[in-house]
């Protein structure tokens, strides 16, 4: 693996583990892709991954990884999750494309059942649905 894309991931545990995400930016390229589980069309650029992930963190409830997987090349990684949202549970992947330098550069989640990704859906409109609109989607 990418000596880069392990200490980016290693900071990435610690800010989830700590429920911190003010560093987030750094670990981000500005040019950023989001491909959220809701949406049919990726949100581009860092802040909107940002605004996401950063809300996200306080919607989920148990969130806990359990296994990550890597590409040969070290610079595409997929991190398995499971999480409560508003009583219902769910499983989840985080596919996470990185840079040479070890930044995000793609961020796409998948999650099921869709009992759990309705309630995730429902949870996280009221608190970014308005702010992600006015992202470009590509």
């Amino acid at each position: 693996m990418v000596g880069t894309v392990k200490d980016a991931l290693s900071r990435w545990h610690e800010m989830i583990a700590s429920r911190n995400l003010e560093a987030l930016k750094e670990l981000i390229h500005p040019d950023a892709v989001f491909r959220s589980p809701v949406a049919h069309k990726p949100y581009e650029g860092r802040d909107a991954l940002v605004l996401a992930l950063s809300t996200v963190i306080n919607v989920f409830e148990d969130f806990t990884y359990h296994r990550q997987f890597f590409t040969a090349d070290g610079k595409n990684a997929t991190l398995e999750f499971s999480a409560h949202v508003g009583g219902k549970q769910l499983k989840g992947v985080d596919l996470i494309k990185f840079d040479a330098d070890g930044k995000i550069i793609e961020f796409e989640v998948m999650i099921r059942p869709v009992s759990g990704l309705m309630a995730l859906g429902e949870a996280m409109a009221p608190r970014v649905g308005a702010k992600l609109a006015t992202f470009k989607q590509g």
